[in-house]
């Protein structure tokens, strides 16, 4: 009896288990105890989300051990498959990362943590708070590949329940994935992966081309069948001939990749499904060179269309043979050949005869792949989430220019990449002291593009400085964070100038200034605040980072104060003498949030929370900014919103208004937001006095059957 079937025959009988039963018969290459961790993964997993449900209504275990099949398939080891287990429980439970390394071990921790999102509560907006996202699960991905793994399983999995989304989210979701997750799959040499997160991306951004596409190749398929089943018997008889073993086979047309195509190279669907495609898997490498003049005898090749991939593997590791050849009647013939390893390779890249320690070398795909993830650390101080997430959607596209330098090395750069992006891909340095490029021998200009087969050399100056106007038109990830690297070190001059003026002008306003600042009030203040010199303090000011009004009355001593009474510690809400006091309906704050103040001319001293979207404004307009708390006792109550994710039943809105009402919160307005099949969402703006109080309101609609979710609208 197999280690998988020993298990599956202790484990209770019942259709709530059927789901784990499936996953652990396919993951019959684990040892008994690797089994029965990832079994305890799944128990701690289903208790851990209890009572919680998909949109579709399904328990939501069900996710997470649909991920973990997706990383069995792949032959992934059982620290992978715990993590897909557990892979939302830090985000969605109350569970954290300790808790799953006391159960589990510190290394499905790190990849449940590197997996899990980031709090969206410290960011000012949804597009921040996804590039940070992005960045940390990278960064995470640099110290253990398998985290992106579990993250393109868990990201394939809710494409293909994708349908039970809002319409909207739908959209959001599949552009993310054809934008980011696919091609990070391609990146790492995932094919069958990146097909189908492609396939289903296209499906639900663009619906009715999808279905138009997907009628159409049908029936183009299906009129080429008899014309297909000829060019193989003749490959076949040819290669039988040359005493050539292989396996032959029509290639798959696939709906995203004839879309591109059309749109990218301006073709009509007929020119596009007329090329007929062929992949011949065989032994060795010399085979495959054999097969390649096999082929060229049987049909006339067309100029310029060769590739030779095996020589000059692309960046992910993709190993195979391209030609194009005239086939019967003319009609163009696309063949790859390959090996099976290549194959194996080009399928399942980096998760093929899994490797992920650092000391094995055994898979160009891993030592390809952690490569570009280094690249991707070196990346995460080039300036915002936002242009991290940039220049991670740059270097994601397929690289087409293979150039030399002098000494006859090959660099691999992405399409249109120019002489400084080759500098700057050679060394930092390189780049930053460049000053002319030779390509061919011959002198050209920086911005000059690269072309397949060029050797490039660099041409550098001690004592040069990049040029800001290089943005404009570098494209490798590499050279744009070098370059906002440098010019970031430009604008932090600026930013002190912008700070000593805002200083200025706020001791200005407390009728002093900074020659009349005592020494020793000065060094007091730079110490409290952590700083060196009064050039960081500026520094500090001009970026946002410190309030100006409030450094300036740390600066004044008691007795150069104006008559006003201005206290060093932040302002308490009530007491502000006589300034008009509201509460922003954008983020609601309650008691115990953080919270900031804004100095309305309309409408008095506005509380926002920090997390509020608002304060994205902050460092236009710093000196209206200013620090607030709440007083210890508050008697009133606030009004915080709430969003219930609910089953579509008769009486259901009343239900969860009583729920509330019994938690002793009133109900100001309530409205019905979307509506999704079986499933809606009621919008409910209640009265609570803190915190705490809205908690329990939530606790309390949590426990009802027909509630999926529910949650605290922020800004």
């Amino acid at each position: 009896m197999s280690t998988a079937a020993s298990l599956l025959s202790r484990l209770p009988r019942g259709k709530q288990h059927a789901d784990i039963k499936r996953l652990l018969e396919r993951l019959d290459y684990l040892t008994a105890e690797q089994l029965d961790l990832v079994y305890k993964a799944y128990e701690f997993g289903a208790a851990a989300h209890e009572g919680q449900k998909r949109k579709s209504g399904e328990p939501y275990i069900t996710h997470p051990v649909a991920v973990a099949g997706i990383l069995a398939d792949l032959h992934l080891d059982h620290q992978s498959i715990c993590a897909a287990l557990l892979h939302d429980v830090i985000e969605d439970t109350g569970h954290d990362k300790n808790s799953i390394a006391e159960r589990f071990g510190i290394e499905v921790a790190e990849i449940v943590d590197g997996v899990s999102k980031l709090d969206q509560l410290h960011f000012k907006s949804r597009a921040e708070a996804q590039a940070e996202s992005l960045r940390k699960m990278l960064l995470a991905v640099a110290r253990d590949i398998r985290v992106i793994l579990v993250k393109l399983a868990d990201r394939l999995h809710n494409m293909r329940t994708l349908g039970h989304m809002p319409s909207e989210k739908r959209a959001r979701i599949a552009r993310e994935t054809l934008e980011i997750y696919a091609p990070i799959a391609n990146r790492l040499g995932i094919h069958e992966m990146c097909v189908e997160l492609e396939d289903l991306g296209f499906r639900h951004l663009y619906p009715f081309r999808s279905r138009v596409l997907e009628k159409n190749l049908k029936k183009s398929i299906g009129n080429q069948r008899q014309m297909v089943r000829k060019i193989l018997a003749t490959i076949n008889a040819a290669m039988e001939d040359a005493a050539i073993e292989g396996l032959v086979s029509g290639r798959e047309k696939h709906l995203y990749s004839v879309f591109r195509k059309m749109r990218t190279k301006g073709r009509t669907l007929a020119e596009i499904v007329d090329v007929y495609g062929f992949r011949i898997v065989v032994g060795g490498v010399d085979e495959c060179y054999r097969t390649l003049g096999v082929v060229h005898r049987l049909f006339k090749p067309m100029p310029g269309r060769f590739k030779d991939y095996i020589a000059i593997p692309r960046m992910n590791g993709y190993q195979s043979l391209h030609t194009t050849l005239f086939g019967p009647n003319g009609v163009p013939i696309e063949v790859q050949i390959r090996t099976a390893d290549m194959d194996l390779l080009a399928e399942k890249g980096v998760a093929s005869h899994w490797q992920y320690k650092t000391g094995d070398t055994g898979s160009s795909a891993h030592a390809r792949a952690r490569e570009w993830l280094q690249r991707m650390v070196e990346m995460q101080d080039a300036g915002s989430s936002e242009e991290f997430m940039e220049s991670v959607r740059i270097d994601l596209f397929p690289d087409k220019v293979y150039v030399f330098t002098p000494r006859g090395d090959i660099l691999r750069l992405p399409r249109g990449a120019t002489v400084v992006d080759f500098a700057y891909a050679v060394h930092t340095d390189v780049g930053n002291r460049c000053v002319g490029g030779r390509v061919d021998r011959r002198q050209v200009p920086l911005h000059t593009p690269l072309r397949n087969g060029q050797t490039v050399e660099v041409v550098t100056s001690k004592g040069a400085r990049p040029n800001p106007g290089w943005v404009n038109f570098v494209v490798t990830a590499k050279a744009r964070s070098a370059l906002r690297a440098y010019l970031k070190g430009l604008r932090e001059s600026e930013a002190v100038s912008l700070g000593k003026r805002l200083l200025d002008k706020s001791l200005s306003d407390l009728s002093c200034s900074l020659r009349k600042v005592p020494r020793e009030r000065l060094s007091a203040t730079l110490q409290e605040l952590g700083l060196a010199t009064i050039k960081d303090l500026y520094s500090e000011i001009g970026l946002g980072k410190q309030l100006a009004p409030l450094v300036a009355r740390r600066l004044v001593d008691d007795d150069m104060t104006p008559v006003t009474d201005v206290s060093d510690s932040p302002l308490a809400i009530a007491g502000t003498e006589g300034i008009v006091v509201t509460y922003a309906r954008c983020c609601y704050p309650l008691p115990d949030d953080k919270i900031m103040g804004y100095l309305s001319a309309g409408r008095g001293l506005v509380i926002h929370r920090e997390t509020c979207g608002n304060l994205i404004d902050y460092r236009k307009q710093p000196d209206k900014w200013i620090p607030v708390e709440w007083e210890s006792r508050t008697d009133r109550e606030f009004p915080a919103e709430i969003r219930v994710d609910v089953v579509n039943r008769m009486g259901v809105l009343a239900a969860v208004a009583a729920n509330i009402s019994g938690s002793q919160s009133n109900i100001e307005n309530v409205q019905v937001v979307e509506r999704d099949g079986d499933n809606s969402t009621l919008t409910f703006q209640v009265q609570v006095r803190d915190r705490e109080h809205l908690a329990s309101v939530i606790r309390g609609i949590r426990t009802m059957p027909e509630v999926l979710k529910v949650q605290r609208v922020c800004a």
